[in-house]
């Protein structure tokens, strides 16, 4: 009998997804912000301490609402790592902001703080840490430079729910943060996102954002007696469908996040002593971050010998893939790039391979990658 296919990613459902919606569908509002929207929010305020959460139909739109209240104009600087997804940049380059790309630190992708300081100037407005795989960068490093050069925190936590630095939940850090549902992430809602505010300037003017420019959000809780157009926006708010489904998930938090954690340290102990013995890189984890089992990743020692093992893999009916391409030699910002060299993030950008990883892959299949893997490195030359 054939081997099943594994494949890369599969949404997890845990069952009350369709009973939430059905009954978001016939209350009678299946606009946004009703009743599972306030539900989610709720349950993110209280439960990793965010100052104010809004859903977002996805994280590209929660990071654009934070470029909007960044106040982000033409000529504005903002620092972004280079291996990051493009929505990180987008945001702020839709705001006419110059990107001045950061490499990634030698031991993992997250943004290399060491020569942070140096691509600050008097245009600088904001960094954008991106917590790659769910595990945090140096927040304290971070902060204190943001500090000194009254610069915007912007954390880019996608990847990062349910994930700490120094026990404090990422996106509770910066000034602000943008978290994903998309159907990759260990909570999901098909596409979906989350913006969260931590610093009290942002909030009145994030709801007016999140309500296509207008006070709508006042007014329905009675604070004004009449709404209008009052500043900029768009409509960044989620159907009430996608909240129903996305509190199914929330509900079943901690379920998903032990089994994925298990899946995580699986793959760790099963692949490191072959890793180690062919200098192929397991993913790093500082003692100041957790780790949330988003991804299990591995970096090759060539581009080819990635190419060679995710082709191993697929020749045995599993589904491997890269990531990121370095942003800074993009077809579409390269000739905008200041012409350093950004070798960190070139590294993963060629040799970064990530592993199936979802809810319902069994510690059985998780072996039968192990065994693969070891395979393609035992024979590989």
């Amino acid at each position: 009998m054939d081997k099943m296919k594994i494949p890369f990613n599969k949404p997890y459902l845990t069952g009350k997804e369709m009973h939430y919606m059905y009954q978001a569908i016939y209350s009678g509002k299946i606009s946004g912000n009703g009743m599972y929207t306030q539900k989610c929010h709720k349950y993110f305020e209280e439960k990793f301490g965010f100052k104010k959460v809004l859903l977002t139909t996805s994280c590209t739109d929660a990071l654009e609402m934070c470029a909007m209240l960044a106040d982000i104009k033409p000529g504005d600087e903002v620092i972004i790592p280079s291996f990051t997804f493009v929505s990180t940049a987008l945001a702020f380059v839709r705001q006419g902001a110059k990107i001045v790309f950061a490499d990634s630190n030698s031991q993992n992708p997250n943004i290399d703080v060491k020569n942070l300081e140096k691509l600050i100037t008097p245009s600088t407005r904001a960094i954008v840490p991106v917590h790659y795989a769910g595990i945090s960068c140096d927040m304290d490093s971070i902060m204190e430079l943001a500090a000194k050069y009254n610069l915007l925190v912007i954390e880019d936590a996608a990847q990062a729910i349910d994930s700490y630095y120094k026990k404090k939940s990422l996106g509770s850090i910066g000034n602000m943060a943008a978290f994903s549902f998309h159907e990759t992430k260990n909570l999901n809602s098909g596409e979906g996102g989350m913006l969260t505010i931590n610093d009290d300037r942002f909030i009145k003017r994030a709801e007016i954002i999140w309500e296509k420019g207008t006070n709508r959000s006042e007014f329905f809780r009675g604070e004004v007696d009449k709404y209008g157009w009052v500043d900029t926006g768009s409509s960044f708010l989620p159907s009430e469908i996608i909240a129903a489904y996305l509190y199914a998930q929330l509900e079943n938090i901690d379920v998903i996040q032990t089994k994925r954690k298990e899946i995580w340290k699986t793959y760790y102990k099963g692949l490191k002593t072959v890793c180690n013995q062919y200098g192929v890189k397991l993913p790093v984890i500082p003692s100041y971050a957790t780790n949330n089992g988003h991804m299990f990743y591995l970096v090759c020692t060539s581009l080819e010998q990635r190419t060679a093992l995710i082709n191993h893999l697929k020749n045995d009916d599993i589904h491997a893939v890269f990531h990121y391409l370095s942003l800074h030699k993009s077809p579409y910002y390269q000739n905008r790039h200041d012409g350093r060299n950004l070798t960190n993030s070139d590294r993963f950008t060629d040799q970064l391979v990530r592993l199936p990883f979802y809810y319902e892959l069994s510690l059985q299949d998780v072996e039968r990658i192990i065994d693969s893997v070891k395979s393609f490195f035992n024979h590989y030359e």
